[in-house]
């Protein structure tokens, strides 16, 4: 055990801190539209002048340029649209900033990996902790010129951070490249420049408690009705009061409509944004406001009633139950999902997974869900598995990002709590300790079901090794798994426990007699003991 990492502790994910929910714009006339685009263009063409602005300013940004870029955007369009369209470039620009410290890294762990495999003789063979040398000199050859590459690109990279200057592209850096594979993506110039405006446009505004509904700039009433405050030089186009424009959509959230309509009508912020899908013609209108911090529920609350520990796959959830004791109830359950096709298709499939399991977790009873925090950042470097291009495709695959969010969430409604526990080991050790046994004809158990029950162990701290009787033959482990489940609590419950004696260990018997013949010779290595080895059973709990 000598090389097993120290494991991280089990913790209570905290719960969402904002909500956001999305209606379509139904039965806009043509002139509606006309003046959402118009709105848009001038507000998107508003917004890239800002971003340009901010990106120059690097380093250098202060509460005085904010200022003075916000006094210039409030001549043309308004106070409040000046605040929504700088504070979408900070975070926007703040956002840029982070990546290019995650590229940083990602670039040194790269040169670190290929420094180290090329220091190493050709062929020498790799572990499961450090990879190897590469296998013919034309390799090494192929990737120290690749270290010279990536050098290169860190070092750039690194300049550009100390400098403070960021590449942002409003509309999206994918969607611009797409320009040039037109042919791949099965559209037309014209089409892509419909999505690539679209992309560009700004129809957005900040929530305000106090104000009317929670909105100046976007106003939508409990009823539904959805008027915009037009920009300055379009305050012609207004058909209400006050500069405003009103849409003949009505707006009816099925999902969360209650607590949006309770925010609203209490005059709590809530934040809107209105966009076109270019690809199916329709305007949609995204909701969205902050959750007060609620502090998380006791992590011996979470355990009470027992946990379901589910083990996350490529294409699948394998979940077990456990009770407060870490005992396996029942049989296992899994919950596949296709993680091929589009990325609404991919999103979708992880959702109706995540229902599934939720809602069978509901069933049982428990009151939280054990899952691994995994992080396969430096996993998926194509310097450590050059080779395995399957085997990173399959890493590539699983969005642990997106699903833990999406389950963090999820589970909140339905009042599930999520447990996060250390990744290491657990398929491992959940094959060589619950697999077999729990296997039968009539149940199959296979590797990803038994690391289920080993993190549901470890979410609700007990260890994954399973509790034991005493060896039958003698004190090594020969006879195979031990089957006898102890508390933690008990005393030995790691080992055999010593005979029942009625003296101290290691001192004379009340007797004054030995217990034992004295062995004939120190060359006779068989000679039979005539002591009887004597052992308590441990008692089974849970």
């Amino acid at each position: 055990m000598g090389g097993v990492r120290e494991l991280a502790v089990p913790f209570v994910v905290p719960g969402p801190c904002g909500v956001a929910i999305r209606d379509r714009l139904k039965h806009l006339t043509p002139h509606d539209e006309g003046v959402l685009r118009a709105v848009g263009e001038h507000q998107g063409a508003l917004a890239l002048r800002d971003l340009k602005a901010r990106c120059a300013d690097g380093l250098e940004h202060g509460a005085d340029t904010w200022a003075l870029r916000k006094r210039e955007l409030t001549g043309v369009s308004s106070s409040r649209i000046a605040g929504a369209i700088t504070k979408a470039t900070h975070d926007q620009w703040a956002l840029a900033r982070r990546c290019q410290a995650v590229h940083i890294q990602s670039l040194a762990a790269g040169i670190k990996m290929l420094r180290h495999r090329l220091s190493l003789p050709i062929g020498e063979k790799g572990t499961k902790r450090a990879a190897g040398g590469y296998r013919s000199k034309s390799e090494w050859f192929r990737k120290s010129r690749r270290l010279a590459a990536l050098e290169d690109r860190h070092t750039a990279a690194v300049a550009d951070w100390q400098a403070g200057r960021v590449r942002v592209v409003r509309g999206g850096k994918r969607l611009l490249n797409t320009r040039h594979h037109l042919t791949q993506a099965e559209l037309t110039e014209a089409q892509w420049r419909q999505r690539w405006e679209a992309e560009r446009w700004f129809i957005a505004a900040d929530g305000e408690s106090g104000k009317r509904f929670g909105n100046e700039t976007i106003r939508v009433t409990p009823d539904g009705e959805v008027s915009i405050k037009l920009p300055a030089p379009l305050a012609h186009l207004a058909n209400a009061r006050h500069g405003r424009y009103t849409l003949s959509a009505r707006i009816a959230f099925a999902h969360r409509g209650g607590e949006w309509a309770d925010r609203i009508t209490a005059h709590r912020a809530v934040a809107y944004r209105i966009h076109l899908d270019v690809e199916r013609g329709r305007w949609y209108l995204t909701a969205s406001w902050q959750r007060p911090a609620v502090k998380t529920v006791p992590l011996e609350t979470a355990r009470a009633r027992g946990m379901v520990g589910v083990d996350t796959n490529a294409d699948h959830f394998a979940a077990y139950r456990l009770d407060r004791h870490g005992n396996p109830v029942g049989d296992p359950h899994r919950f596949p999902y296709d993680l091929t096709g589009t990325t609404a298709h991919r999103d979708a499939q992880i959702r109706h997974a995540l229902t599934r399991l939720i809602n069978w977790a509901k069933s049982v009873g428990v009151a939280a869900i054990g899952i691994e925090d995994l992080d396969f950042t430096t996993e998926k470097t194509r310097e450590k598995h050059g080779r395995r291009k399957r085997f990173r495709q399959l890493i590539s695959g699983i969005p642990t990002g997106r699903l833990k969010a999406r389950l963090v969430s999820m589970a909140t409604e339905h009042g599930l709590s999520i447990v996060a526990v250390d990744p290491a080991y657990t398929s491992q050790w959940g094959a060589q300790h619950w697999q077999k046994p729990l296997t039968t004809p009539h149940r199959t158990m296979s590797r990803h079901d038994a690391a289920g029950i080993a993190i549901g162990r470890r979410a609700l701290g007990h260890p994954v090794r399973r509790r034991t009787a005493p060896p039958p033959h003698d004190r090594s482990d020969r006879a195979g798994h031990r089957t006898v489940q102890a508390g933690p609590g008990d005393r030995g419950r790691e080992g055999t426990r010593p005979p029942t004696t009625d003296r101290l260990p290691g001192g004379p018997s009340p007797s004054g007699k030995r217990t034992r013949e004295p062995s004939a010779s120190n060359t006779v290595r068989d000679a039979p003991s005539t002591q009887q080895w004597v052992q308590d059973s441990l008692m089974r709990t849970g």
